[in-house]
């Protein structure tokens, strides 16, 4: 499995970055792994216009070709005002089906106090539409994040069921890209029968 995680902070040593790191350490070595830290790319916000992502210099040919070579995505957003950060949004957005339909996302929500779940709502509702990935079941709120994840060993009992809950779904995250795989080897052997497919989901 190639893996990608996407922390979407847009604060440099941010807390999402950290969850990502611990995160890279968990996956085990017969998989690749990348981490695309949002914040260290100056990417254009998407006006509707393809060219739009490839203007003054973008770095986006680059993250594209990460992510249409990943098996898998894990995107990270911390919880801004109950909202998910605006470079993650921008970045499914900008993202294109070609390279993202019918690949799983765990979604993470990274926050300092007791929130969380706004983000991983407002994700599964409206941002994954028309770049098609496919959401896991699970996602992971990562509550109170500065209080864990920040030690080789776990520090107390609640950073230790975070850290199994953690193994859990990376272990189904795995699950769901070798499934999907038989799905996006038969669709590009046989695509639907029209001209044109559907683009845009409803």
């Amino acid at each position: 499995m190639e893996l990608v995680i996407v922390s979407g902070s847009q604060r440099k040593d941010s807390q999402s970055a950290k969850v990502a790191q611990y995160l890279m350490q968990q996956i085990p070595p017969s998989h690749a792994v990348k981490h695309i830290e949002l914040c260290q790319y100056q990417l254009p916000f998407w006006d509707g216009d393809p060219e739009s992502k490839t203007t003054d210099g973008s770095r986006w040919p680059f993250i594209s070709q990460q992510v249409k070579r990943a098996d898998a995505l894990i995107l990270i957003t911390p919880e801004w005002g109950g909202m998910a950060s605006p470079l993650m949004k921008n970045f499914l957005l900008m993202c294109d089906n070609q390279d993202t339909a019918h690949k799983p996302a765990l979604l993470v929500s990274v926050v300092s106090g007791i929130s969380g779940g706004y983000p991983i709502a407002e994700l599964r509702m409206n941002a994954l539409k028309n770049n098609k990935l496919v959401a896991t079941p699970d996602h992971l709120i990562i509550r109170n994040v500065e209080q864990v994840l920040n030690t080789e060993q776990a520090v107390d009992d609640r950073d230790k069921h975070l850290r199994e809950r953690i193994d859990y779904c990376l272990y189904m995250l795995a699950q769901y890209s070798e499934a999907l795989t038989v799905i996006r080897s038969h669709h590009q052997d046989k695509p639907y029968p029209k001209q044109q497919e559907y683009s845009y989901g409803m």
